[in-house]
């Protein structure tokens, strides 16, 4: 076993400082859906230049109340197996040691807050669900009661007051890391699970070997625990973003946003910045939908902003479709070329310790500029880079440089 330190809040690993994640939907990763067709793939993502590969679930998906044809990634029957639809356990454990071969970290997302309907523990365990009024399992519901009520009818609830609960919870996590030989986990809906097992669970596991773990969440206690590095920051896409992006607002929104920046987090806090995942993509809208010819000028600020950049599957083929999400929809890779984009936005986050994440990269310093340009410096030491960005579309005159509609200088 891996000797760790176990105090909280625990420093990041060096390797994740400067690191950009890459989300893949196996599904419609290809035409072949498989994570053979994942790993054919390796040395292309190593170009790229990304760092640590998010894999969505891959765990067998249930059949009773599925949503579609093919269900939810985040409808799981079984912690420890591999849905046919993608492979084998024999494929998963090839694909992880063949990226790590290569270099990359390799995270699982992880649906800790409910299973599928059938479930073995819905049989063997009913005691580790939530149960409604007669003592009966039922679909996950928000808001029970309420006007804005709503259901996920795939799936049902866990119920973290039980100790047996935790333990197998924590065993099929473990699974995953010894076995298969993880690096860490994405953990869905994660402030829908108790914080103290995330602690719990952290804890136990980095007995194995040190983990990298993202929450989909933006509770600022799952950072000063110490059970994740990173948070997702919804903040920044929803309430900037796409207000951009549909013209409803400019540079002056960012910049004020910016102001009021890290808030509540922590310094050592990764922030994950996005212009799209997996759920923006199918619900929200494609990139070109929500952001119009602001979609580079956004991606840009994803990469010199504090915190960490995602970019998800296609982003850099120009993905212009909403991928269906209980259906194979693969994604088309000839739409556009966008991988020089990526790949210098790529290099530029490692070229420069500035743009670290977290309080190992540089302040940011709010440089002169007109209404409609967003401009700042990040330093470090000796490293120094500017950035502006023009979030309007009529070219602007910054620092004696000429800005065209939607465009950005990095000095």
């Amino acid at each position: 076993m891996t000797a760790v330190d176990l105090t909280l809040p625990r420093p990041h690993a060096a390797w994740s400082r400067q690191a950009v994640i890459y989300q893949i939907n196996v599904r419609q990763y290809s035409q072949a859906g498989t994570l053979a067709a994942v790993q054919a793939d390796l040395p292309r993502l190593k170009q790229l230049g990304v760092d640590i590969l998010w894999l969505m679930p891959l765990q067998p998906i249930g059949t009773l109340n599925r949503k579609g044809t093919l269900g939810s990634y985040y409808s799981i029957s079984d912690y420890t197996g591999v849905n046919p639809e993608f492979g084998s356990m024999a494929d998963a454990k090839a694909l992880v040691a063949a990226a790590q071969k290569l270099g990359f970290k390799v995270i699982l997302d992880w649906v800790a807050n409910h299973t599928a309907w059938d479930h073995g523990w819905t049989q063997a365990h009913k005691d580790w669900y939530k149960l409604d009024a007669q003592g009966e399992i039922y679909a996950v519901t928000f808001n029970a009661g309420q006007p804005t009520e709503e259901h996920w009818d795939d799936v049902v609830a866990l119920d973290y007051r039980s100790e047996g609960l935790r333990v197998a919870m924590i065993d099929a996590m473990a699974f995953w890391v010894r076995e298969v030989g993880l690096d860490g986990f994405r953990c869905d809906v994660a402030s829908l699970v108790p914080t103290d097992f995330w602690v719990r669970a952290r804890r136990e596991l980095e007995t194995i070997k040190p983990l990298f773990m993202l929450a989909e969440s933006d509770a600022v206690e799952l950072h000063t625990s110490g059970a994740f590095d990173m948070t997702y920051d919804w903040s920044l896409p929803d309430d900037v973003f796409k207000k951009i992006g549909k013209g409803d607002a400019g540079a002056p929104l960012l910049k004020d946003w910016l102001a009021r920046q890290p808030g509540k987090y922590p310094a050592q806090a990764y922030r994950m910045r996005f212009t799209s995942n997996h759920d923006f993509n199918s619900w929200h809208g494609t990139d070109a939908e929500l952001y119009g010819d602001a979609r580079q000028a956004l991606a840009v600020l994803t990469f010199t902003l504090p915190g960490m950049p995602l970019i998800y599957n296609g982003q850099e083929a120009g993905l212009d479709k909403r991928l269906a999400f209980f259906e194979k929809d693969a994604i088309d890779w000839h739409v556009a070329d966008l991988s020089d984009f990526y790949a210098g936005l790529v290099a530029l986050k490692h070229r420069h310790p500035a743009l670290a994440a977290g309080d190992h990269g540089g302040g940011l310093t709010p440089l002169p500029a007109p209404a409609d340009v967003v401009a700042f410096e990040r330093r470090l030491g000796t490293d120094a880079l500017s950035v502006a960005v023009n979030l309007s579309a009529v070219p602007q005159a910054v620092g004696g440089l000429t800005l065209p509609a939607w465009g950005w200088h990095i000095g």
